[in-house]
């Protein structure tokens, strides 16, 4: 772990990631994919009323957000089982950089696949849905096992007392770059649609955009971020890599503080990402918002998140990584009461406030997360893709049954907006969870 933080230029270039593959989170997760999926998987009548959302995968039947969120869910547990073998190796072979290379762009090719998605004809479902599924499982895959890699470089980088404020950084600029992307796809979709282009093909170049804004601004980092080198043997790596994971296991479960703050960090954040998967779908089923007023939403949700990262960076620079934690999963509690009511009052202006709220707790929770994580981590621990290999595990496992819960329930009820109450459990539970944590290294540093 870094006693100082590196250079301006290398601080940098790692947030710089952060710009280029958050646009996959924006663009695909958020944003145009979700309501062009909904779209090309719905037949609705004059009024947006809803006639059929049901399709057919593997001789099943299903509804369409529900098998979204199962594939989802999917590529969420094979993540579980990679990023444990992969980081762990990295760690021994000192190459970290080369497995974040991979997944990056393995992801960026899996959106540029989403364009053969089209519409079915006479309100069929799509004949390559099939293929779309894939490419949303494997896009997924390429994403968050990037994370393991890029998340590991930053104890690297930063000394304790910066990991707040970089962490927060890097989601500033992700929320920033993927935010102008998203723009220079509505606007040019907006364009082809002006011009008499079907409505299908705008959409489908955007997920090209996709790509290559991945794979572009990914260089940045390539290029100026050093590798830590350990100096292990290759032929060694795999049976050093096994032995470093479970090290790391023991290390996590021995310390108290992380053990705790995991504990708490399964269930809030098993909250926080259904939230960020389904809040499109929410606005689109059951609030019948159009795509020309989700998009500025989900648009104006990303500015608001970066003021959200500076200001719980800000609040736990003063007051402790605790405290700032806490309040941000209080106003998750809130946003999951308030979206019921929304749902069953048809509350269009309501939603524009949750989408405010979401926005302001999604990038304070998710930089807090991380760096409290990193202050977590032995010093002096050179294994710090293994460590945030366990990091990932805990956070995917959380994703898998959050989004599987919230599908399930969905698929065998009136809808989605009973599966609100299993969100909020989520986050009482992981309050309540946080409560006994405390460690010195979690103090607010104006106070040293």
């Amino acid at each position: 772990m870094s006693k100082i933080t590196l250079s301006k230029k290398i601080v940098n270039s790692w947030c710089m990631y952060d710009w280029a593959n958050s646009v996959y989170n924006l663009v695909i997760c958020s944003a145009i994919y979700p309501i062009y999926y909904e779209s090309i998987t719905s037949v609705k009548d004059a009024n947006k009323n809803i006639i059929k959302d049901t399709v057919t995968f593997l001789g099943m039947e299903f509804k369409n957000t529900v098998l979204s969120m199962y594939a989802l869910s999917f590529s969420f547990l094979i993540v579980c089982f990679l990023s444990p073998l992969l980081s762990s190796i990295a760690d021994n072979r000192g190459n970290k950089k080369s497995f974040l290379k991979f997944f990056c762009y393995l992801g960026a090719a899996s959106c540029a696949g989403l364009y053969f998605l089209e519409p079915g004809l006479n309100g069929e479902q799509p004949a390559m849905l099939g293929w779309g599924i894939l490419c949303m499982i494997i896009a997924s895959i390429g994403f968050w096992g990037s994370l393991v890699f890029y998340n590991s470089f930053l104890p690297d980088i930063a000394s304790n007392e910066d990991m707040d404020k970089i962490s927060a950084r890097g989601f500033s600029l992700g929320y920033l770059g993927s935010s102008i992307l998203l723009i220079l796809c509505l606007v040019f979709i907006t364009i082809m649609k002006n011009n008499g282009y079907p409505g299908s093909f705008a959409p489908r170049i955007c997920f090209l955009a996709v790509a290559v804004w991945w794979v572009s601004f990914a260089q940045i980092l390539f290029y100026n971020v050093p590798e830590q080198k350990v100096g292990t043997r290759a032929k060694e790596s795999i049976f050093k890599g096994f032995h470093t994971l479970r090290g790391v296991y023991r290390n996590a479960m021995s310390s108290r503080s992380m053990k705790v703050f995991l504990s708490s960090f399964f269930f809030f954040n098993m909250g926080v990402q259904t939230v960020m998967q389904v809040a499109v779908y929410f606005g689109a089923k059951l609030l019948k918002l159009p795509d020309t007023k989700l998009i500025p939403t989900v648009l104006t949700i990303q500015f608001v998140a970066i003021a959200g990262s500076f200001l719980f960076s800000y609040i736990s620079k003063m007051f402790g990584n605790k405290l700032s934690l806490s309040i941000t999963i209080l106003i998750w509690c809130g946003v999951c009461v308030s979206a019921w009511f929304v749902a069953e009052y048809q509350s269009e202006m309501g939603f524009y406030t949750i989408a405010f709220f979401v926005g302001l707790v999604m990038g304070g929770i998710q930089s807090l997360s991380r760096a409290t994580y990193s202050k977590l981590i032995p010093e002096g621990a050179h294994d710090t893709a293994s460590f945030f290999s366990f990091y990932d595990i805990t956070e995917k496992m959380a994703m898998v049954i959050g989004l599987f819960l919230f599908a399930f329930i969905e698929q065998h009820s009136d809808g989605m907006q009973n599966s609100l109450f299993a969100v909020m459990i989520f986050f009482i539970l992981g309050f309540l969870l946080l409560i006994p944590l405390k460690d010195n290294r979690l103090k607010a540093y104006n106070k040293q």
